[in-house]
């Protein structure tokens, strides 16, 4: 079974305390690496996949269905939802791709080269010199490397006109720059990635900003020819953008529904996917308290055990509760096996001020496991955060709530983004 512990592919410089970074890098999700001691692979029979969002009757033309199942690489915890991508100005030349990962963590869309059929010929995007462009995406335990192309990005019955996207393990482009490729090993297939994509929806507009328009020393985009792959600045609209952001309409942000999941866990579930925040009856903050986010980093405060985390986060793309311990014992799975139930108590602050108390339950991950092969969705998983200076409230923190992510400078009835409510 394979896990992936962190993701969040929010703009470089700007998640610089998260822990999924390194260095001045990008940390981008869906699918890290797996535990070196990983369970048997279920054997039961996952949900049925989702049916494509393109197709879904839904009564309003902002929403989609979101999915927790094994997905292509038998993963846990992990979110996912089907998009539909074109060639730019084409209703004909399109395709569907289901098991794409749903990540408030990260910006833009990801799709690995080889669940995009050869037919589907996407314009690449040129750096500024004219050649190709293509990007190194880092995370905590590897990279992902891949062109920049256009595409139509269909999302709840809408479209996002002519998007950069990434598209990752292209053979076309081998020439990995040492820079990129001494991150960790290539995480460039489905299973490495545990996912056909990552669809990143979170606080920012592009994956990152004024730090690669300026400049060339952040180890991010390339501009790439057959004489090799050099540094380059990108403008803030070729960069990789967040879809939500690029609609006509219903684009301030994004809003995650996904039902309540028994303690020991279920074979999987499903939820929806609502775009805007207060453009709707449908996507109404209503009760949601507004925790705003650091501007630069998209991080709040959480308090555990007394003590204040800074640089924390909430992220659809990591599929438990990561924070620091050195009292629970960690298990062959790579996660937390308490010897029974662990309440953890938090409190949540938002740069506003709006203090939220928190508590979640971690279980023995080996036992959920063990008692529960063929399950993929788990309220109580938990483990080891990478940082001293965040608490990661991953995936379980969405079940049973709405959870809404404000994309910055959008405006919405509770002012202007970024923050999360819930």
């Amino acid at each position: 079974m394979n896990f992936n512990k962190f993701s969040g592919a929010a703009r470089a410089v700007n998640l610089l305390t998260l822990a999924a970074l390194i260095g001045l890098l990008p940390a981008c999700g869906g699918g890290s690496g797996t535990s070196a001691n990983t369970p048997t692979p279920a054997t039961a029979t996952p949900p049925a996949t989702t049916t494509p969002a393109a197709t879904t009757p839904a009564a309003a033309s902002n929403t989609q269905v979101i999915t927790i199942d094994a997905g292509p690489a038998n993963t846990v915890n992990t979110l996912f939802t089907s998009v539909t991508v074109c060639v730019p100005g084409s209703a004909t030349a399109c395709q569907t791709i289901d098991h794409v990962q749903i990540d408030t963590g990260s910006v833009g869309l990801r799709l690995l080269s080889s669940v995009v059929q050869p037919s589907l010929k996407l314009p690449q995007k040129a750096a500024a010199d004219g050649n190709a462009l293509v990007e190194c995406t880092q995370f905590a335990d590897g990279y992902s490397w891949g062109p920049v192309k256009s595409a139509d990005i269909r999302l709840g019955g809408q479209t996002a006109i002519a998007v950069p996207i990434q598209i990752i393990g292209d053979a076309s482009f081998t020439d990995i720059p040492l820079a990129c490729s001494s991150s960790g090993p290539p995480e460039n297939t489905v299973r490495d990635f545990g996912a056909n994509g990552i669809l990143g929806i979170g606080s920012f507009a592009n994956d990152c900003g004024n730090a690669c328009v300026g400049g060339i020393n952040h180890g991010i985009y390339y501009a790439c020819s057959s004489a090799g792959c050099v540094p380059t600045t990108v403008s803030a609209t070729a960069q990789v953008q967040h879809p939500v952001a690029a609609l006509t309409t219903d684009n301030n942000g994004v809003v995650l529904q996904l039902p309540s999941i028994p303690a020991a866990g279920a074979g999987g579930a499903t939820g929806t996917m609502i775009l805007g925040i207060g453009t709707r009856s449908n996507n109404a903050l209503g009760s949601a308290r507004v925790h705003t986010l650091n501007a630069t980093d998209a991080t709040l405060t959480v308090t555990l055990d007394g003590k204040a985390y800074t640089g924390s986060f909430i992220d659809s793309g990591s599929n438990g509760y990561f924070y620091p311990s050195t009292a629970t014992r960690i298990c062959s799975s790579g996660f937390f096996c308490p010897p029974s139930p662990l309440t953890v108590a938090t409190v949540i602050q938002g740069k506003n001020g709006t203090n939220t108390a928190y508590n979640f339950t971690i279980t023995n991950a080996d036992a959920l496991f063990g008692d529960n092969p063929g399950f993929t969705a788990f309220p109580t998983l938990g483990g080891q955060g990478f940082d001293n200076t965040a608490v990661d409230l991953g995936l379980p923190f969405f079940f049973g709530r709405s959870v809404f992510t404000a994309i910055e400078g959008r405006s919405t009835p509770a002012g202007v983004g970024p923050y999360v409510a819930f």
